[in-house]
């Protein structure tokens, strides 16, 4: 029994060795972003430099360990002013895509998500957990926390579903009711 713990324990050491502990290195908004994108922004060095030395700092106090180090492509970073080239007419990019498919999916979540109007296939009662909305634009929506029973059912209505805080999701049937957490499951 002892020679099993200390294999446990020489084994949990080696896997907390200083590579598994390296957190990814800060990469600088001058790399994230295009030319373009920092004329846009119109930040002089110094401002440049002061903004890179405070992310730069809140990363540090913030970032969890991670076990390896990803490659950083430098890139356009969405939500710098810069227009985004999908929009909600394709289903599988944009707003309420599943992570994957979102541009810049991992990086500012919530942050360039659009609400999403749409027609509910079928009419509605009320809601509470585990009930789910079929949109007419083929989206699927599963309640995760709040109940509601309407005064009246509402034949097929108009619906919003409105992004939150750190990808949460809402959706309003009417503006006078409360609105429904959801989570896409299609």
């Amino acid at each position: 029994m002892r020679l099993f713990k200390l294999v446990s324990v020489l084994l949990a050491l080696a896997l907390l060795s200083p590579m598994a502990l390296a957190k990814p290195p800060y990469v600088e908004i001058e790399q994230r972003l295009t030319p373009e994108q920092l004329r846009e922004v119109g930040l002089s060095a110094e401002q440049l430099a002061t903004l890179n030395r405070m992310l730069r700092e809140a990363d540090d106090k913030t970032a969890p360990p991670v076990a390896e180090a990803a490659p950083h492509a430098p890139g356009p970073a969405i939500g710098a002013g810069a227009p985004q080239a999908a929009g909600p007419a394709d289903p599988a990019v944009g707003a309420g895509a599943p992570p994957a498919h979102r541009p810049g999916a991992g990086q500012f979540i919530g942050l360039n998500d659009e609400p999403i109007k749409s027609r509910l296939k079928h009419d509605v009662a009320g809601w509470e957990p585990g009930t789910v909305f079929e949109l007419e634009n083929g989206q699927q929506w599963k309640v995760l926390k709040g109940a509601m029973k309407l005064p009246k059912p509402m034949v097929k209505p108009e619906i919003v579903v409105i992004p939150g805080v750190a990808g949460r999701w809402f959706l309003q049937v009417d503006e006078d009711t409360p609105k429904a957490r959801v989570y896409r499951i299609d």
